[in-house]
């Protein structure tokens, strides 16, 4: 009975955890991955994709030094946690005719490091 408790108490410790992500994988997985194309952190802007400060509960394309897409600007979409990773994971089932050329992340043990990097960098 007391290794039940302790397993029960393992998992239950351990689920948060894997959720929240690990911010430093992330940020060398954002770096490979999605930093040729967007910019984040102290000076970051718009350019071939738009800079992702404070991304998550921001609508968008609202960002002013990026030119969205119409699907985007169209799109009625608020980036909260789970539609950014729906979005890492498949951006064209999130938003049709978006332009960006990327085929998602199947992981979602990569999925979750970006986005906990991604959270580093929200308003305080």
């Amino acid at each position: 009975m007391k290794y039940a408790f302790f397993t029960l108490a393992l998992i239950l410790n351990a689920s948060p955890a894997l959720a929240a992500g690990d911010a430093e994988a992330g940020g060398k997985l954002f770096t490979k991955t999605c930093g040729g194309c967007h910019s984040i952190g102290e000076g970051a802007r718009g350019g071939f994709g738009p800079q992702l400060n404070g991304i998550i509960g921001r609508p968008a394309a609202t960002t002013t030094d990026y030119q969205y897409s119409d699907a985007m600007k169209n799109s009625g979409v608020v980036w909260t946690r789970d539609k950014l990773a729906a979005y890492i994971e498949a951006p064209k089932k999130v938003v049709s005719g978006t332009r960006m050329i990327f085929w998602g992340i199947s992981d979602q043990e990569k999925i979750e490091n970006i986005l906990a990097y991604l959270e580093t960098f929200q308003p305080k």
